[in-house]
């Protein structure tokens, strides 16, 4: 088996940590001595010990002289858990193959140079792109400070994300709304407008067993949000922030009480400043948003220069209707030179609907 090979298991072994380590990234290792895989292991939840500790714990045999192969470059400063370096040190591993390097200005290159300084062998950059891809989130908030934004929206074959009477359910088949709601599991936040609150009553939670729930983020200028709402009535169970240029009042005492965390942010012209939203949110430690707004609160947030990635879900389905709503709204661009403009194109296939991911440029 070749490097490569070991590292997409590595891969699948990361992968497991998605929805719970957060804002730590999502990390897997394998151990391999002899040509045999001894060991295997994830960073399982934030705060828990890390992937290469974690595999080592678990080697069916003494790991001393074989390859561990790591998706992301093992830390070496004390943080929640003891520097990784000195666990890998201390087991005999003879080589470490690393995916990606670790931006955290704690490690950033750091981990690997106190393993060759003690006579390891680091070989680096396998898998590199799949590896860094896995963990767009953590690399922007731990160089950027400000979570990483996902717009998501659902929509016809003709642009459409619902009819010309405003009906929207459903716009996409069920493996598509599953996909959905393990989105909502594995972004630390979801956000939303209060139009959304107040013409649809949402509870904007993970619907899927085992995973849970993101903190709900409600962007309303004005307080506008029902105290009788879904959302305020879960605020509860459910760590939930409306965001809010409206001045201290009964209304947000009555929120107050149902749980609702009120977070005053300044305006941006009409609206509340979405940049400074973020940089809120970042301080919080919330890593990452989905938003899932209507065509407005879209249009204001790429306006403002938050939203990282784009999830589209097409449904074969035709609307019609000149009036019927599109998932960006706003004065809209100009010229065809004024265009957001996207990258790095992902296509999925969920049942009869497509999703396509892009990142902004």
């Amino acid at each position: 088996m070749t490097h490569e090979t070991y590292m997409a298991l590595a891969l699948e072994e990361a992968e497991k940590g998605c929805g719970w380590v957060n804002p730590n990234p999502m990390v897997g290792a394998v151990i391999v001595l002899d040509g045999e895989i001894i060991g295997k292991g994830h960073h399982e939840r934030y705060g828990g010990p890390h992937a290469e500790r974690n595999a080592l714990a678990g080697c069916s045999r003494d790991p001393a002289g074989g390859t561990l192969y790591v998706t992301l470059e093992p830390c070496c400063h004390h943080g929640k858990t003891p520097p990784c370096t000195d666990a890998v040190t201390a087991s005999g591993i003879k080589t470490v193959v690393i995916g990606a390097s670790d931006p955290n200005p704690c490690v950033a290159g750091g981990g690997i140079r106190l393993l060759e300084q003690h006579g390891i062998e680091v070989i680096s950059g396998v898998l590199e792109d799949a590896c860094s891809r896995l963990n767009d989130v953590f690399f922007h908030y731990i160089t950027e400070g400000t979570p990483f934004v996902v717009m998501k929206y659902a929509m016809t074959l003709d642009g459409k994300t619902a009819t010309v009477s405003g009906k929207s359910r459903w716009i996409t088949g069920e493996a598509a709304r599953a996909h959905v709601h393990r989105s909502r599991h594995r972004y630390s936040a979801i956000m939303a407008g209060v139009g959304t609150v107040l013409a649809d009553d949402p509870l904007l939670t993970c619907r899927l067993p085992g995973c849970k729930n993101p903190v709900r983020v409600i962007c309303d200028t004005n307080l506008r949000i029902p105290v009788s709402s879904k959302i305020a009535e879960t605020a509860g169970a459910v760590r939930t922030i409306a965001a809010t240029a409206a001045a201290e009042s009964d209304k947000s005492a009555a929120l107050r009480e149902k749980g609702v965390e009120i977070l005053p942010v300044p305006l941006m012209g009409a609206h509340i400043d979405l940049a400074a939203l973020m940089g809120a949110l970042g301080e919080m430690k919330i890593d990452s948003v989905l938003l899932e707004g209507g065509a407005t609160l879209n249009a204001a947030a790429l306006q403002s220069g938050i939203v990282h990635k784009v999830q589209a879900y097409i449904a074969p389905k035709l609307f019609g209707g000149t009036a019927a709503k599109s998932p960006v709204g706003g004065p809209g661009a100009d010229s065809p030179d004024d265009a957001v403009l996207l990258r790095d194109r992902q296509v999925r296939i969920l049942g009869e609907d497509i999703l396509l991911e892009y990142r902004l440029k």
